[in-house]
């Protein structure tokens, strides 16, 4: 709603008093909806953090229950299978190495039958064995042929293939006709076909997709179906795409293939998640429930896991976890968006110590470290534009240079600093307008650069080492020699004899004699460029005020 009216009415007799207590008002509440509203952001960001954690804790443990339960029922299942092959036991006692044998025995035949269907797919499609080498625990789910590849781009058929899609990786083969002896005698029939392996993905890495959920909410096109889109599906493999049609007209191919990718997919990360979060379990009681082959994978890279995922740190006598090093990472980001920049860097600080105690695990201390260099690096941008806001305040500088250095940013900082005065003698000296006064201009010309810079040097030699003073002196005389420049400039034109010319080298060596308070002498430097005799008969005793 416009507020022009109520105001115009509330100050109608309001003196310039009021008006102003008015504005002061306005503006006090504005900072502190502004104050307010910040902190609402942060701390819905830092909930949401919380929820996060617990929620990602949660799916892994339902993930873990999920896993058991399948893994119960497997077992189940074979127990019952084994006691109706068996239905009379001698005993109990006897009845122990029966049980065992027989899945020992199962677990034998059914990896001699996966390397049996490898071997067959070898000599079926040509270079498939340099895409699929044998490893425990692989085998083929689904085989699937009477496939078309259609063009992505104007969905005409380019080649008929034929899909294999493995417990871990999804291959496709193109067919392809096979050489035919001329001098044979059976040239007629259909010219023979090999299989020649063209594609193979593993199945995390790719997308299926249905086209024809994919077509929009109006239903499948005349066009789309005479082109064979509610037969086809699409995969996604990092930027390519590729579509493969079933020629299965009304048949169940494409069906039967989407909902083995998705059963089979979901089973390989159940696996991976089962092979990368730590265990509590013992190894008989794992192995008893899994095939012996795949069993000893888990084990081996959930040894591998535990060097990178919970090496364990001490922390004040307590031993943390990677968790707990995530945890504070997120209450580093949350001390850099508070600004809270003493808290901050302690804890880039105290993380980096972490890190680097500890001893035989190179990956995992690299891996914290450049996660700490990377938030450290912000929280340093974010003090620099601090540091930019203050720098004519002592205090302020002191405390941003401070912390910069504890990060290891001090050049930065020293860059920063330097830069911004540079900013501010420009501006200042581009604000002193030539009004037919020279000796006025150039009055007011060396009073900003000398004074700015015997400030600069001040702040500087207190806010940062004396090792580094060499810089800021550097820095002094090359806004001398700029100076310089625009004096000779003014000058040329001037005769050096005249009362004109030596009231203004007057007014400046008295500036330039500002620096002596901070440990600085040009005066020696001041006016090079102009006539020699000038320059050394003022620059040699100290001028008196005109």
């Amino acid at each position: 709603m416009p507020l022009e009216p109520d105001v115009t009415t509330l100050l109608a007799n309001a003196s310039e008093q009021d008006i102003r207590e008015y504005q002061n008002q306005l503006r006090k509440l504005k900072n502190r909806t502004s104050t307010d509203l910040q902190q609402n952001v942060y701390r819905n960001r830092t909930q949401f953090i919380k929820i996060s954690k617990e929620a990602e804790k949660l799916k892994g443990e339902m993930n873990t229950l999920r896993g058991l339960m399948s893994e119960l029922t497997a077992a189940l299942g074979q127990a019952s299978a084994t006691n109706g092959s068996n239905p009379v036991t001698p005993g109990f006692d006897e009845a122990t190495p029966v049980k065992r044998h027989p899945n020992r025995s199962s677990v034998a035949n059914l990896e001699s039958m996966w390397n049996v269907q490898l071997q067959t797919l070898w000599k079926t499609v040509e270079r498939s064995q340099k895409f699929l080498p044998a490893i425990p625990g692989r085998h083929i789910v689904l085989e699937s042929g009477q496939w078309v590849e259609l063009d992505s781009a104007t969905w005409k058929p380019k080649r008929p293939v034929h899909l294999v899609l493995l417990n871990d990786h999804l291959l496709v083969a193109a067919k392809k006709r096979k050489r035919v002896d001329p001098n044979s005698q059976n040239t007629k029939g259909p010219a023979p076909t090999k299989l020649v392996a063209e594609e193979c993905w593993p199945l995390q890495d790719i997308d299926m997709i249905d086209l024809v959920t994919n077509l929009g909410a109006n239903g499948v096109s005349q066009d789309a179906e005479e082109r064979g889109a509610p037969n086809a599906v699409n995969i996604r493999y990092g930027q390519k795409s590729f579509t493969y049609r079933s020629d299965q007209r009304g048949g169940t191919a494409k069906a039967d293939l989407l909902m083995t990718f998705r059963k089979t997919l979901e089973d390989l990360r159940k696996l991976m998640r089962t092979e990368t979060e730590p265990s509590t379990k013992t190894p008989d009681a794992s192995s008893s429930s899994l095939p012996l082959s795949r069993s000893s994978q888990i084990f081996d890279s959930r040894a591998a896991s535990r060097d990178k995922l919970d090496v364990l740190i001490d922390v004040d006598g307590k031993q943390q976890n990677m968790r707990w090093v995530e945890g504070q990472l997120d209450e580093l980001d949350i001390d850099t968006a508070l600004q809270r920049f003493d808290d901050a860097v302690s804890r880039v600080e105290q993380l980096r110590k972490l890190a680097k105690s500890i001893k035989g695990n190179l990956t995992v201390q690299d891996i914290i470290l450049s996660k700490i260099d990377e938030r450290a690096t912000k929280l340093a941008e974010t003090i620099l534009r601090a540091l930019v806001d203050t720098h004519s305040f002592l205090a302020a500088t002191k405390t941003h240079v401070s912390w910069l250095s504890r990060l290891g940013f001090d050049d930065r900082a020293r860059e920063a600093f330097l830069h911004t005065r540079t900013e501010v003698i420009t501006k200042r000296a581009r604000q002193c307008v030539f009004e037919g006064d020279l000796r006025l201009y150039i009055f007011q010309l060396s009073y900003v650069y000398f004074t700015l810079i015997k400030n600069t040097i001040a702040i500087y030699q207190q806010c940062f080492p004396a090792p580094m003073t060499s810089a800021c002196i550097k820095w002094a005389k090359e806004h001398l020699d700029g100076f310089n420049a625009i004096l000779v400039r003014q000058l040329s034109s001037v005769e050096p004899e005249s009362p004109v010319f030596k009231g203004c080298m007057e007014t400046v060596h008295e500036h330039a004699a500002l620096l002596l308070d901070v440990g600085v002498d040009f005066k020696d430097l001041v006016g090079k460029g102009l006539p020699t005799s000038t320059a050394a008969s003022t620059g040699g005793e100290r001028p008196s005020s005109p």
